[in-house]
C-alpha cells in the first residue's frame, strides 16, 4: 500500500479510536491483515464460543479459519443442519464477529440488515462483539455513513446474493420495498452501555464492501 495512504490511515484511525473510547467502545489499529488477525486472537480466549453474522472482512483476515482450526467452539451456521438454531446460539455466544457497513470518524457504527440476526446480536446478547473494519469504511459523519451503507454496501451485497432489487440493476439505493430487500433494519451504534463489550479492529486495508 502507498506510504502516503498508510500514514493517512494511521492518523485517521487514531481519531476513530479516540471517538470509540468516548462511546465506551475499544478500538485498535492493525497495519495489515496479519496484524489484525493477531489482535483478534489475543482478544478471544481459547475455549470461547464464537460465531458471526456473515461479515466478509472477518473471513478476509483469516479469523474464521483460525477459529475453526484452533481450540475454540466456533458455531458455523453455514454447516449447521438447522441454520436457524445455529443463528439463535449467537445471542449467548462469548464473541460475535462482524464487520460494519460504515463507521464515522468519531466512532459511530452504522449497519443495515435483512433478517436482523446480525444487527440484533450487535445490539444485545453476545458477551462481546468484535468488529473487523477496513479503513475504506470510515466516513466523515453519520449521514455519510448511512449513504455509504445504502449506496455502496447494500447494492454490492444484493448483487452478491443474487437479489432482484432495483439497486442490483442501477448500483444505487432506490429506497425500495421489494419483497427480497436486504435493507430492512438499520442500526446506529453511538454508545455501548456495557464496558468491554464492543471492540473494533481498524485495518489498514480495503476489506468487505
Amino acid at each position: 500500500m502507498d506510504v502516503n495512504i498508510t500514514v493517512r490511515n494511521e492518523k485517521l484511525a487514531q481519531k476513530v479510536i479516540k471517538g470509540l473510547a468516548s462511546r465506551n467502545m475499544t478500538g485498535y489499529y492493525a497495519a495489515n491483515k496479519e496484524e489484525a488477525l493477531k489482535i483478534a486472537l489475543s482478544l478471544i480466549p481459547e475455549g470461547s464460543t464464537a460465531t458471526m453474522g456473515g461479515g466478509m472482512s472477518v473471513s478476509e483476515i483469516g479469523l474464521v479459519q483460525a477459529l475453526k482450526e484452533g481450540n475454540y467452539n466456533y458455531i458455523d451456521r453455514e454447516a449447521a443442519a438447522d441454520r436457524r438454531a445455529a443463528m439463535l446460539q449467537a445471542y449467548d455466544a462469548d464473541f460475535f464477529l462482524a464487520s460494519c457497513n460504515a463507521i464515522t470518524e468519531d466512532g459511530v457504527l452504522v449497519n443495515i440488515d435483512g433478517n436482523a440476526n446480525r444487527v440484533s446480536a450487535i445490539a444485545y446478547g453476545p458477551k462481546h462483539v468484535l468488529f473487523i473494519v477496513g479503513m475504506n469504511k470510515v466516513c466523515s459523519d453519520v449521514d455519510g455513513a448511512m449513504k455509504r451503507a445504502r449506496n455502496v454496501a447494500a447494492p454490492i451485497n444484493n448483487q452478491r446474493f443474487g437479489g432482484n432489487n432495483p439497486c442490483v440493476r442501477t448500483g444505487a439505493c432506490a429506497n425500495c420495498k421489494s419483497p427480497d430487500t436486504i435493507c430492512c433494519q438499520f442500526l446506529v451504534t453511538r454508545y455501548s452501555r456495557h464496558a468491554d463489550r464492543i471492540h473494533v479492529i481498524l485495518v489498514n486495508d480495503s476489506l468487505g464492501f
